[in-house]
């Protein structure tokens, strides 16, 4: 009797093996290998319907001896030759993951080489739009400052030339921030150091870089990407963190690019940041790692609250 039971879960188990089977047949691209596998499995489960005929029936079992012979041989001749040429699967399914991940990276290069474009748009037609504009305006108050004036009027052309002289410097701000002159001209270690001394002057939190590599370049992309994510974490840590100073090292090991940040803020709850969308205002951490991931990169996050936080970021020198 307990054998007549596990018999009859033995064919239930079988039955539900060649359901699978049959089922990835289909996701495999109907792959030989794996047909051949089906087969064992089917023949498998029809060996075990033969053990269970004597059991419901007059059936002998040296009646069925001889097909249940036949029976094995194909089934493992089934198993060994789909054993054998399985390994189509694995390359078949390797082939679609790189065809996968090469498809992400050409839709988040694209994302950001069409950002930066846009970014260098709106720079040059900041800078040679209304650059000139403000500065016709300059030169016109300048003019006008030139005459006499009683001291009200006086008062009012100082303070409107002083607006421009702001709005002028903001502009170029904006337009430096936008894309980066430093950066297209001279490489990201200058650009980095440009931006990191322009924080130092407010006084407002003390950046340390030390970069190993003085004025090589890269890849376009790669430096764009570098230099965006360190400013992106500069910022989160300027706008959350609360720290009063930001260690950034900058090497070269071997092809790659490595960068270390560190500051001492108040640190975060690493899981409640990460599952935060960056469209809610938080840290935004989703485009740091879509960045980096666009380069195929490694970066390391790690942080706790009242511990500061250390990032670690790695790329190749060339974008391939």
């Amino acid at each position: 009797m307990i054998l007549k039971i596990l018999l009859v879960i033995s064919i239930i188990l079988q039955l539900f093996a060649v359901g699978v089977a049959l089922k990835l047949t289909k996701v495999t691209k109907y792959n030989f290998s794996w047909m051949l596998l089906t087969v064992g499995f089917i023949i498998m489960a029809i060996m075990r319907l033969f053990e269970f005929l004597p059991y419901i029936s007059d059936v002998e079992p040296l009646y069925i001896r001889g097909i249940y012979v036949w029976l094995g041989v194909v089934m493992s001749l089934s198993f060994a030759i789909g054993v054998f040429f399985i390994q189509r699967i694995f390359k078949y399914m390797k082939r679609v993951e790189e065809s996968r991940r090469l498809t992400e990276k050409m839709f988040l290069n694209a994302i950001i080489q069409t950002e930066e474009r846009e970014r260098k748009r709106f720079a040059k037609e900041l800078h040679d739009g209304l650059g000139p504009l403000l500065s016709t305006v300059k030169m016109s108050v300048s003019a006008l400052s030139q005459l006499e004036h009683d001291e009200n009027s006086k008062e009012i052309v100082d303070n409107t030339e002083l607006v421009i002289n702001e709005a002028i410097k903001s502009l170029k701000e904006i337009s430096d921030n936008l894309s980066p002159h430093v950066l297209n001209n001279f490489g990201l270690v200058r650009a980095l150091v440009n931006f990191t001394n322009k924080i130092n002057v407010t006084k407002a939190i003390r950046i340390n870089f030390e970069s190993e590599i003085k004025d090589e370049r890269f890849d376009s992309n790669v430096e764009v990407v570098l230099y965006r994510v360190v400013c992106e974490l500069i910022n989160n840590t300027i706008k959350h963190a609360r720290a009063k100073n930001i260690d950034i090292n900058l090497k070269k090991e071997g092809n790659y690019i490595t960068i270390a940040y560190l500051d001492d803020g108040k640190g975060f709850d690493m899981k409640k940041v990460m599952e935060q969308p960056a469209a809610s205002g938080g840290m935004g951490f989703s485009n740091i790692f879509s960045r980096i991931n666009s380069l195929k990169g490694e970066i390391n996050i790690d942080s706790e609250p009242r511990r500061g936080t250390k990032v670690y970021l790695k790329v190749k020198m060339h974008d391939d």
